[in-house]
């Protein structure tokens, strides 16, 4: 957007989300958090044949503008993360749709350890934000060594998947990845109308999306979104810094 569990990948997963709560009331709505495959299905159908696609824009929660960026922070364990989110001007094509790329570059203790190419596309129709696949390149000491969870919808069975719904609805349940044995990341909404504090200020209305996969039942990660910023808290990760601020 959005998860990682078996390397430090893809903390973008619903990135950028703002979210309009005026209908809402000045309290937290939260649901139990579901672990593993305990409950309920997860959405794997989009109706993208019904879509049409565009590369740079806004859904109610998601920002795909080019120069668009956040930076976060925090402490895993005993090491110093640091995670940087930028939307690129690039592009690409992937299973005929036009995606706009997502840069995101992840360092551990001042030491490079990932840099992943993520590609999103917006159905105007729906306003939700898909999810085509990333590249990506894994370090040691300065070089790559893998591109351990690298997938693109159109190959090898891959399908696209959902980052973001247009409509943030309680207890939603989808896949964000659709990689059959590589990339099965999948997001249920959990709770809105937070108050989130971060180095970076307190946001209000924010919501809360866990992030699990069926290809290890025990992984699990947090994450939190407030209006007009995208992502401001990832599992220990805190927002220090974005584009826009003022």
């Amino acid at each position: 957007m959005w998860t990682t569990f078996t390397t430090a990948r893809s903390r973008f997963l619903g990135l950028m989300f703002w979210f309009s709560l005026s209908a809402l009331s000045l309290s937290a709505v939260m649901i139990p958090a579901i672990t593993g495959s305990t409950q309920g299905e997860y959405t794997q159908e989009f109706r993208l044949g019904d879509c049409t696609f565009v590369a740079k824009g806004r859904n109610p929660f998601f920002v795909l503008e080019p120069r668009y960026w956040l930076r976060l922070e925090g402490v895993e364990g005993r090491d110093r993360v640091e995670v940087t989110i930028t939307v690129l001007k690039d592009t690409r094509l992937i299973d005929g749709v036009e995606t706009r790329v997502v840069e995101e570059r992840e360092a551990v203790n001042g030491e490079l350890l990932e840099v992943s190419r993520n590609f999103f596309a917006i159905c105007t129709e729906t306003s939700n934000v898909i999810y085509f696949g990333e590249d990506v390149d894994i370090y040691a000491n300065g070089v790559v060594v893998s591109h351990e969870g690298a997938w693109m919808a159109g190959v090898n069975g891959a399908r696209a998947g959902l980052i973001m719904p247009g409509s943030f609805l309680l207890g939603s349940r989808y896949f964000q990845e659709i990689a059959p044995d590589v990339a099965m990341d999948r997001g249920l909404n959990t709770a809105m109308n937070l108050t989130e504090l971060t180095p970076a200020g307190s946001f209000l209305g924010c919501v809360e999306v866990v992030e699990t996969t069926p290809l290890d039942p025990k992984a699990e990660s947090t994450k939190a979104y407030c209006p007009g910023i995208g992502l401001v808290r990832d599992d220990a990760l805190r927002l220090v810094d974005w584009s826009e601020r003022r």
